[in-house]
């Protein structure tokens, strides 16, 4: 293939990317904004299903009326099909076994009323006895366990209701972990504390899953902590359950009150603090109602009863095939965000019509709340005149800097003067969220303590929200649209922080992905900012990343790479190639090697061969999701939710993601022979003929 550009190759990238473009605003909802699907794993079908025997309401009406063991036998049909030809479950397709959501898996089926003799369930059953038995499960899993009688509460950490109490300037405070962490363990510790128990039959418990009766009663130390400390949180937890009997300390019931009022707080607030639900995501909200239940509130409790709609509103029903999956949130401001900001890197505006209506409904959206992250800024911040982003539709205690700068430069470059006052109000709220390393984390101005990675409860991976390369590196991207440049402090301090980050050994020069899968993710969002702040493509760092992205991509153009590198960082760069990828990987090299590098446009190439035809759209075969023509396929998971532990498949990362890949590369060629105006004759001419 000529590395020249030639008018007629400008022409049919040009085609595919107006076909892209037209499926883009084909997904777009009357308002303005876009939300596609965000898939996890069979975690969400399990832990449903466990919550509502634990809560006793399996045969119980759903909240919205629906029978509710004919909706838990569609979950039980969704979750049955996710299971491995192994007999296990895993966190992605071609993801190992996952230990916990095979034992969650198990159980919910058995509860469900699955035969133990049928073959999925011995296939399930050896597959665990095969790895370490259920007693190898994680913290978060024994919770379930514990509240349904499987285990004693023993094997579950103690989380204090006392923590609301502690002093800020304590090591261990609600402020010092991540956002998502303190909406999770401050229902639980009121689960803890209260231990709600369910008695089941010894038919339906799950015995035969375990290998060692006496481990399985024991709290698991947690992979990975020094023995050091890991005795002594231990032995704090050994302290606190020793005294759990006894009422705990003399401010445990005073303790019990403050955390369900935090909880209260944050949970299904209306006007200016809007809130789907607490944290708007799926743990916390399951944890929630189980922790009010034990703290005595019925099912037809005003709180309870919006509880439970918000998170039934997770539902995505399959007729065709009698199945519910779960959604464990709603992405409509990540995926508005981004896609408004592809189609500005196809040069649309906002005198476009679907562009316009984004901009309206993002700036509607616009969150001047003072949540959680006002507590970690110093005394003297200055509220007025900023303003953030969220993920979902209404999460107003917890904007995050990703979302805020998507949003704040996608209205940037749609242009307008209400566009441009909203993004920059985001920009002065995101500057003040800068960390004392120069880099961003993802909700909270941080400091990475890792002691808190140590907790007996701190198995999902992201107790903390510390830095990371690849939120600073889109924050960088943001700041250059709205005129900031590498002379500013800031600007200095974020490059740094991300040079730091960079992995040097051997041949490597790339970053890791903590939001996204996973090294071509991180590199991508850490070059590009810099890159666009003035700093020099052809500096040596900037350029061992170029090199190793190119190392990486395969003969066809295409790029490719697996949640695996998580667990095993030499598989860096390699897995099936995928459509988001791909274009992370050609921005990457446009923004370091320029417009005419010959990998770049194999890369655009493979999109444009790839993209769905007409035909291949309505091939169930071909297209399983039922993506619309000018789309692309993509099954895998790109993103990344805790590593190592959940990730995510975003549905329309496969649609806008190209756009704006193949977007920067035309526009970068946008005087090659009359190419845009050659692609409009050439479509004319087909039209006449």
């Amino acid at each position: 293939m000529s590395t020249i550009l030639t008018s007629t190759q400008y022409a049919e990238f040009d085609a595919s990317l107006q076909r892209a473009i037209e499926a883009l605003k084909g997904l777009q909802n009357e308002d303005g904004h876009w939300c596609a699907e965000l898939e996890g794993d069979s975690i969400l079908e399990s832990e449903y299903l466990l919550m509502k025997f634990i809560l006793g309401q399996e045969r119980e009406a759903m909240a919205d009326g629906r029978d509710g063991w004919e909706t838990l036998t569609k979950i039980a049909n969704c979750l049955r099909n996710q299971q491995r030809e192994d007999g296990g479950w895993g966190q992605f397709p071609g993801s190992d076994i996952d230990i916990s959501a095979t034992v969650k898996g198990y159980f919910a089926l058995k509860l469900m009323g699955d035969d133990v003799n049928a073959p999925h369930m011995v296939a399930a059953r050896k597959c665990v006895q095969a790895n370490g038995g259920a007693e190898a499960v994680n913290s978060f899993t024994n919770f379930y366990l514990a509240c349904l009688g499987q285990v004693s509460w023993n094997a579950v950490p103690a989380i204090p209701p006392e923590i609301v109490y502690l002093p800020q300037w304590f090591y261990f405070h609600l402020t010092k972990v991540s956002a998502w962490t303190r909406t999770m363990i401050l229902p639980l510790s009121l689960v803890v504390t209260l231990r709600p128990t369910r008695a089941l039959p010894a038919d339906m418990g799950i015995d035969e899953l375990y290998l060692d009766q006496k481990q399985r009663h024991r709290l698991n130390s947690k992979p990975d902590t020094p023995p050091a400390w890991n005795r002594f949180f231990l032995a704090i937890d050994k302290f606190l359950k020793l005294v759990h009997p006894m009422g705990g300390t003399p401010v445990r019931r005073l303790a019990v009150k403050r955390a369900e009022q935090w909880i209260l707080r944050r949970a299904g607030q209306d006007g200016e603090a809007a809130t789907d639900g607490l944290g708007a995501i799926f743990p916390p909200m399951v944890y929630l109602q189980i922790a009010f239940q034990a703290l005595g509130y019925r099912r037809d409790h005003p709180v309870i009863q919006r509880a439970e709609r918000e998170l039934d509103e997770f539902f995505i029903e399959e007729p065709e095939t009698n199945e519910i999956r779960i959604q464990p949130c709603f992405s409509p401001v990540w995926d508005t965000g981004i896609a408004l900001y592809a189609l500005t890197d196809c040069n649309l505006t906002a005198e476009e019509p679907a562009v316009n209506r984004a901009c309206k409904w993002l700036r509607s959206k616009e969150c001047k709340h003072v949540g959680d992250w006002v507590d970690n800024l110093d005394s003297s911040y200055q509220l007025d005149d900023r303003g953030g982003w969220y993920f979902e539709y209404h999460n107003a205690w917890y904007p995050d800097c990703d979302d805020t700068v998507m949003v704040a430069m996608a209205l940037q470059r749609a242009g307008g003067e209400a566009n441009i006052a909203s993004g920059q109000r985001g920009v002065r709220w995101v500057l003040d969220m800068q960390n004392a390393d120069g880099g961003w984390a993802a909700f909270d101005k941080t400091t990475h303590r890792q002691i808190l990675e140590y907790i007996p409860f701190a198995d999902h991976n992201a107790m903390q929200d510390p830095s990371c390369p690849d939120i600073t590196g889109r924050v960088l991207e943001c700041l250059s649209w709205h005129g900031y440049d590498n002379t500013h402090p800031a600007i200095r301090k974020a490059v740094q922080y991300i040079k730091s980050e960079q992995i040097v050994e051997g041949e490597h020069g790339c970053w890791f992905g903590r939001w996204g899968v996973n090294y071509i993710y991180g590199t991508w969002q850490a070059v590009i900012g810099p890159i666009r702040c003035g700093e020099d493509p052809s500096q040596e760092w900037i350029q061992r990343a170029g090199r190793w992205v190119k190392s990486i991509q395969k003969e066809d153009g295409s790029f490719g790479e697996s949640a695996m590198t998580y667990e095993d960082p030499s598989l860096k760069g390699q897995g099936p190639s995928t459509a988001s990828q791909t274009a992370w990987a050609a921005m990457i090299l446009q923004e370091i090697f320029g417009p005419d590098d010959p990998d770049l446009k194999r890369a655009i190439n493979w999109l444009c061969d790839t993209q769905l035809s007409s035909d291949d759209a309505q091939d169930k075969a071909k297209n399983p999701d039922g993506d619309p023509a000018g789309s692309w396929v993509e099954t895998e998971f790109t993103g990344t939710g805790f590593p190592k532990v959940f990730y995510l498949r975003y549905h329309m990362y496969r649609l806008y993601f190209p756009i704006m890949a193949i977007g920067r590369y035309l526009s970068a060629h946008g005087d090659v022979a009359n190419g845009r105006e050659a692609a409009s004759e050439s479509r004319e001419t087909v039209g006449a003929s």
